[in-house]
């Protein structure tokens, strides 16, 4: 049966009924004072948004455990919970959140930058990356593990060999150094196309995670909606009805909505 999702005298059937699983994307969560690419939200918001999410039914989770619901026909109240690049603030502000309202996620780390930093925001504030030995303790406390390439660059445009090493032996160091299978991918910055698409594939991962702007969509291309500081719970509400009506108007040949951030 389908979430009714409601704010004040309003109910909308939202993410949880929607054609196309409910996936959320979030990237670092930590206090801040600049923030020029919106990729931080602060604990304060955090805590308020998955206090929304619980407060309507919904539960947050991976997206191996929302697949594998979809596949059962029991995802009605399920989000997935994403988290790009493997930020080390995950640890601290966003862990203790999700294991209080009994919530799990997928975070997306980048292999070849363990310990490093987010170098690739040339414009923004460093913020380190998670250690092997903080990844392996999220995949301990149940959070899955999944792959945001070696070295966070934009996959279209790089070699076949290229393309192999990204895929297939970031996913090899993460099962390494998390103990668990790493069943998914994300592509950075968004950018795919269907060769990237195919080496995902082909590699053997069971999904792959894009963004809302996507034109390829599919099990190895999943739309996600981006969440920022700015989303109140309103805000949240009203992302919730946009996926429903993207996805019907989708499968109905008509054009999608597109997410502008």
């Amino acid at each position: 049966m389908a979430q009714q999702i409601g704010y004040g005298r309003t109910s909308y059937t939202g993410w949880a009924g929607g054609s196309m699983p409910a996936v959320l994307m979030y990237h670092s969560v930590t206090p801040y004072q600049h923030d020029p690419y919106l990729v931080t939200v602060s604990p304060q918001r955090f805590a308020q948004q998955m206090r929304w999410l619980r407060r309507r039914g919904l539960r947050g989770v991976s997206v191996a455990e929302l697949l594998a619901a979809r596949e059962r026909g029991s995802a009605g109240n399920l989000v997935g919970l994403t988290f790009d690049d493997g930020y080390a603030d995950f640890t601290e502000h966003a862990l203790p959140v999700l294991a209080r309202h009994g919530f799990s996620a997928t975070v997306f780390v980048i292999a070849g930058r363990l310990g490093g930093d987010n170098a690739w925001d040339a414009g923004g504030p460093r913020k380190p990356l998670m250690t092997a030995r903080q990844v392996r303790q999220v995949a301990d406390a149940g959070i899955e593990i999944g792959s945001h390439g070696l070295r966070h660059v934009s996959l279209p445009g790089v070699s076949a060999p290229a393309l192999t090493a990204e895929v297939e032996n970031s996913r090899a160091v993460l099962q390494g150094v998390s103990g668990q299978p790493v069943a998914g991918f994300c592509y950075p910055y968004g950018d795919v196309d269907e060769r990237v698409v195919a080496g995902v594939r082909v590699a053997g991962y069971e999904y792959g995670c894009a963004i809302w702007r996507s034109a390829h969509t599919g099990r190895h291309a999943l739309p996600r909606t981006y969440v920022g500081d700015a989303d109140s719970p309103w805000r949240l509400w009203a992302k919730a009805i946009r996926h429903r009506l993207t996805w019907d108007y989708r499968r109905q040949g008509r054009p999608a909505f597109h997410h502008s951030a």
